[in-house]
């Protein structure tokens, strides 16, 4: 667990400090342990103490990088077992499987679909962020570093492979994309430590159980392998199950620093069935899986998967927001009706889904509301007369020429307001509730007031 201010300014080495025991070391202790100092930001201390104590305060869990560039992935770092106890800190991340075992047209094909599951939501991307390439013993090798070759090409890889002759083939065909090598075990862990630590990537280890995990985890450690990755992927769905929460209880609760790195689940080899596959996914997003690896992520099973994922690691203290701007609906134009609400994620997806609805073309003008609801921002001075007609008039005049405005039923009292401070525009009282709006638009559109 995370050291207090109190542990930190005990273990701070004194002789190393001209201000040893005084209350600004106190207090400088107390903000490195809420996290609004870094220990680098005292000038006295020397690098031997900066690194006893950096090891000291490091998260139970280590934070372990993956990939290269722009898709460099940050795993691990967590400190919590539940986020409403302070926040999770690096989301799970998905994998679809390869196999040397598949033949090309399947490997060509799986690769083609990778970009259907590739789209926004709330300001975040949501897609396939892994290729697992697994390979089948007694297949040919020269194919395994051909399929990760391809698969390197379109997304970091995690090549699974225990067969030391293969991985290396591989690994030196791919090293500088930074990819796991997943392959160590009881039997392979030295070859395996000196083939990662060779190439500079991070290794993947596993174990027929959790005792012979923990076991290898610590002869790697000995090794001075600390770039690791645990694979608590068991026999079946309950033993991984308990392996994942065992693991990361293990290091948070019990500050066991053997089992504090991140781990990956390969829900594939547990399950043919994509239905199952898919609530095995959602499972280990939950509890506790840093790479979570199915047979092929597609956009029907990435809908459901991608939103649980945002709500789950988004922080619980701050509301999901959507971007300001106007956003057009069932083919708007400048000549469509505007309707207005806040930023707040829930509001929006309950008010466009019922726009959508309605068949009918508008324009959906999302204001910066704080992220609150609708109540909630109007009551804070966050959605007001002026608010709105400030937006209007700096981002949405010069792009619309529709001078008809629909504005929330719960703030009707701002109607004459916005009508004031926006000449030229029609002030329309919405509905109190979102699944009004379907035949409130259709009866507008009727009688041709819109």
């Amino acid at each position: 667990m995370a050291l207090s201010g109190i542990q930190i300014f005990k273990l701070t080495p004194k002789k190393n400090c001209k201000e040893c025991g005084c209350p600004t070391c106190m207090a400088f202790s107390m903000k490195v342990a809420q996290g609004a100092k870094q220990l680098s930001d005292c000038p006295y201390m020397s690098e031997d103490a900066l690194a006893q104590l950096a090891e000291a305060t490091a998260p139970p869990m280590k934070t372990i990088k993956v990939g290269a560039g722009d898709n460099e992935h940050s795993l691990g770092g967590e400190t919590v077992l539940y986020r409403h106890e302070k926040t999770f800190v690096n989301k799970t991340l998905y994998a679809t499987n390869l196999c040397s075992c598949m033949d090309d047209a399947e490997i060509d094909a799986r690769l083609e679909r990778l970009p259907q599951v590739d789209y926004e939501r709330i300001g975040e991307r949501m897609y396939t962020e892994f290729l697992n390439v697994n390979y089948k013993e007694g297949t040919d090798a020269a194919k395994y570093v051909e399929i990760a070759k391809k698969a390197a090409a379109v997304r970091p890889v995690i090549l699974s492979v225990k067969d030391e002759a293969v991985a290396k083939a591989a690994l030196d065909a791919v090293k500088d994309t930074k990819p796991v090598l997943n392959g160590a075990d009881a039997s392979n862990y030295e070859a395996f430590c000196k083939l990662a630590a060779d190439a500079g990537v991070v290794l993947g280890v596993s174990g027929k159980d959790l005792d012979e995990l923990y076991d290898t985890t610590a002869a790697l450690e000995k090794l001075g392998n600390k770039n690791l990755i645990l694979d608590v992927t068991m026999d079946t769905a309950k033993a991984t199950f308990e392996a994942a929460v065992q693991v990361r209880r293990a290091a948070l609760k019990d500050g066991d620093r053997t089992f504090g790195y991140p781990s990956i689940v390969n829900v594939n080899r547990l399950t043919d069935d994509k239905t199952m596959q898919e609530a095995l996914v959602a499972t280990f997003t939950m509890k506790y899986g840093s790479i979570v690896i199915v047979d092929e992520m597609d956009y029907a099973m990435a809908l459901p998967l991608y939103g649980l994922r945002q709500n789950l690691f988004t922080d619980p203290q701050k509301p999901m927001k959507v971007a300001p701007g106007i956003y057009p609906m069932n083919g708007a134009d400048e000549n469509s009706v505007c309707l207005t609400t806040v930023d707040f994620a829930l509001t929006y997806f309950l008010v466009s889904g019922e726009l959508e609805r309605s068949g009918v073309p508008c324009n959906l003008v999302i204001s910066d509301a704080g992220g609150l609801s609708v109540l909630t921002a109007w009551a804070a001075g966050k959605l007001s007369a002026t608010s709105v007609a400030t937006f209007f008039q700096e981002n949405v005049e010069s792009k619309i020429k529709n001078r008809t405005l629909i504005i929330p039923g719960k703030v009707a009292v701002l109607k004459g307001d916005i009508e004031a401070k926006l000449p030229g525009w029609k002030v329309i009282v919405a509905p109190l509730e979102a699944v009004q709006l379907v035949k409130f638009l259709k009866d507008l559109k009727a009688n041709g007031e819109i």
